[in-house]
């Protein structure tokens, strides 16, 4: 999605795009509308890539047309040893990830069709940081500049515990990762806390462009149903995201009175873990929850404007202070009170308190939750439920292309 939109507003900054990509690729979800999106004089190469998915399903027991699950989300209440060899042999075979083996034919292809066809920059983005290696090897052979952005961290991403790594692997993802810092001419990061890590790690030109948001086009937004409260999660739900302590007061707001126990509707769009299904259940908000695992772009975004509330939790781990996921920015576009469960001191927090757009709690602040929804739930019936986020348009999609083109403008001189 980020490069889908930075591809769709760089000719307007005096840049001619080629896109390099997979013919034959293991998706997590395919959204056919967003091809709407590519302007027209976008060259395409797709090439063919061997990655080890399908392997990995059928072993699984898993149908062709069901993907793989990522960020380790479970739909079952048991990992079977089989789930953890494969993440073993994921993490300790296949470094820096299961698109390794389209580095080399990558370098080759390129480095020929870069000769006859000669460009001024090239980006490469991760994950799969795979892409960051091909492009190391053909700025080794051609010399052309090039950034390197990273959508997420590597080493320091909050499910690297989880690969089971060797001390070799470790070693080896480390020393990769470093490679790509030291040899990128820039690096592009998310996040302020990001490009503060990277800084540390020895890049000499690391920016921060965030994710953003784009305008719904063509569709109006509904008018908000005032009968039922609607809280709406958008995105996977790995156990780190599970918000244990806010199903418990929902919980406790449906058994406060009868009359609430028809207004309240919980939707879950986007891969779920099993740990949240066990969390709902057993606060009582079994009929209170609809889960979708995909939806269209554009319906995803209508359903944002509808909601009650958007509810964004971020992954109880090492590194959440420097998380800030294209979601949120579709959410602050939306203009609906965000309710936010994560470090209060890290990047999107700031960017909360800074547009008014919601307010967010620690993991553990019960009481704050509760008090900010029985706030909510106030407004709610009293028919002004509303939020006016400021200054959220340096987070357009079309201003953060700007700030990308004047970086690529300087890395081609």
């Amino acid at each position: 999605m980020r490069w889908l939109k930075f591809v769709k507003y760089l000719h307007k900054f005096g840049w001619e795009v080629t896109v390099y990509t997979p013919a034959n690729p293991e998706p997590q979800a395919v959204d056919e509308t967003l091809l709407e999106e590519i302007p027209e004089g976008v060259h395409v190469i797709k090439k063919k890539i061997r990655e080890p998915y399908a392997i990995f399903k059928r072993i699984l027991g898993k149908p062709k047309g069901k993907s793989i699950a990522t960020a380790f989300i479970s739909d079952s209440n048991s990992r079977s040893l089989l789930n953890e060899l494969l993440v073993w042999v994921r993490g300790n075979f296949f470094i820096p990830d299961a698109r390794k083996f389209w580095i080399k034919p990558s370098v080759r292809y390129l480095s020929k069709y870069l000769k006859q066809f000669p460009h001024h920059v090239m980006v490469s983005t991760g994950p799969p940081h795979s892409m960051h290696l091909i492009a190391q090897g053909i700025k080794s052979k051609t010399g052309i500049p090039w950034l390197a952005d990273f959508r997420d961290p590597w080493t320091n991403i909050d499910y690297y515990s989880q690969l089971k790594l060797t001390q070799r692997a470790d070693r080896k993802h480390h020393q990769l990762e470093s490679d790509v810092i030291r040899n990128a001419d820039a690096i592009v990061t998310v996040s302020p806390t990001m490009t503060k890590e990277y800084k540390e790690m020895g890049s000499s030109s690391v920016h921060t462009i965030t994710n953003g948001f784009d305008v719904l086009p063509g569709k109006k937004e509904k008018e908000l149903n005032h009968t039922i409260f609607s809280i709406l999660h958008v995105g996977s739900m790995p156990e780190s995201r599970n918000p244990k302590l806010l199903w418990k007061v929902l919980g406790k707001f449906t058994g406060e009175a009868s009359e609430n126990a028809g207004k309240l509707r919980i939707e879950l769009i986007g891969h779920i873990d099993f740990s949240i299904i066990e969390s709902l259940k057993a606060n009582g908000l079994e009929g209170f929850y609809t889960k979708y695992d995909y939806l269209p772009n554009r319906e995803v975004l209508l359903k944002m404007t509808q909601a009650s509330v958007l509810l964004l939790v971020i992954n109880n781990t090492q590194n959440a202070t420097g998380i800030l996921t294209n979601k949120f920015f579709e959410y602050l576009s939306a203009k609906r009170p965000i309710l936010a469960i994560g470090p209060t001191n890290g990047d999107a927090a700031e960017i909360i308190n800074m547009t008014r757009a919601g307010k967010i709690f620690d993991y553990k602040d019960e009481k704050g939750m509760d008090i900010y929804l029985h706030e909510l739930i106030s407004d709610f019936n009293q028919r002004t439920l509303k939020v006016d986020p400021k200054n959220i348009d340096t987070f357009s999609r079309r201003n953060l292309t700007s700030s990308l083109a004047k970086l690529l403008d300087s890395l081609a001189k």
